[in-house]
């Protein structure tokens, strides 16, 4: 069985090839998804921990949410640097705003630091920022050390760049001065965003509130449960894809094979070994396919805007689904073999 089940596979390659292809693209897609999904979480951790901090004091009532902490007073500062636990404390300020880049309106989350405190980001090109009128960006925002744009009227070079600096679905991180962004964001006025902690405060004066990175990040993601809702959901109807693929192939094979199925019919074999012999070739059109899909998805997650981390767990799932896959589609061709008279291996 094992024998004409391989046969029938090279006589119809060209078949197979298509459909292998075909389920190979669905699955690429379906780990990009993946990786899509996992993204979100990525960015966040990478921008929040790369603050270097252990706590957030932000205002009391505050969203939590990285990108839209409500503003607290600049000296709040200075009671929490003073509070019981803190080793070291400075203000951040973390906004999305509208850039000018050339001709173009470029989104990105300006990030305001005190130089050499807490939020200074790891710069690959270049240097870290030392006076207003600076910044360092991450690398999606496309510009280089030594070009500029503009945000609120505010010119600004770029001293340096980082990478893997985004939030809100790949929208890039730009850091500045303290005093460059609460010129751009609230008008010169002392406000702050949040004072970063390394250190846990044990009290704190009324109005504020102390929230750890993980918190922090959990509430950031939070506002991205809709996006991931809606991945999970498209992840899901590409695996009815690639079953319906697979499935389709195995099922159109089962009636082009009527008599060879009727003949082995008549030489005594079982509904089992039909089974085995479909279930062979369905598994393995389904494995070459998520053998290319891996490969593909490798190539393709540059062409997104938003970052993509495909989590090695989603390799380990792809093969054991892509057997699922084919087990199920084999099912659908068996009734058909199962269904066909012995007697048509002896019509003319």
């Amino acid at each position: 069985m094992l024998a004409i089940t391989l046969h029938d596979l090279r006589f119809r390659a060209r078949q197979f090839l298509i459909a292998i292809v075909g389920a190979g693209l669905v699955f690429a897609m379906t780990l990009l998804l993946s990786g899509l999904a996992a993204g979100f979480g990525v960015e966040v951790d990478q921008t929040v921990t790369g603050m270097g901090s252990q706590a957030w004091v932000v205002a009391q009532g505050s969203s939590g949410r990285v990108a839209a902490l409500s503003p607290l007073p600049a000296f709040a500062e200075f009671p929490v640097t003073s509070a019981p636990g803190v080793q070291r404390a400075d203000p951040v300020i973390v906004v999305p705003q509208a850039a000018t880049v050339g001709h173009q309106l470029k989104s990105i989350v300006l990030v305001g630091y005190r130089s050499g405190g807490l939020g200074v980001p790891p710069v690959l090109t270049g240097r870290p920022v030392q006076a207003d009128g600076e910044a360092v960006v991450d690398a999606r925002l496309g510009l280089g050390v030594g070009q500029q744009f503009s945000v609120s009227g505010h010119a600004l070079t770029v001293v340096g760049t980082v990478n893997g600096r985004t939030l809100l679905g790949g929208i890039a991180d730009a850091y500045v001065t303290l005093g460059e962004a609460q010129a751009i964001v609230f008008e010169g006025r002392p406000l702050v965003s949040a004072i970063l902690t390394t250190g846990v405060p044990r009290a704190l004066p009324a109005g504020l509130t102390v929230m750890s990175n993980a918190q922090v990040e959990n509430r950031s993601l939070a506002q991205m449960s809709s996006a991931s809702s809606s991945i999970d959901n498209s992840r899901s109807f590409m695996w009815i894809i690639a079953a319906v693929i697979v499935a389709a192939l195995v099922y159109v094979t089962a009636l082009e094979r009527t008599r060879d199925f009727a003949v082995m019919k008549a030489l005594g074999a079982s509904s089992g070994a039909l089974f085995l012999g479909l279930a062979t070739q369905a598994v393995l059109v389904a494995l070459a396919a998520a053998a290319i899909g891996a490969l593909l998805s490798t190539f393709m997650s540059g062409i997104f805007a938003q970052p993509v981390d495909i989590p090695s767990s989603a390799f380990i799932v792809l093969p054991v689904s892509a057997l699922v896959v084919g087990l199920l589609a084999s099912l659908v061709a068996l009734r058909r073999a199962i269904s066909v008279d012995p007697a048509m291996a002896f019509a003319g």
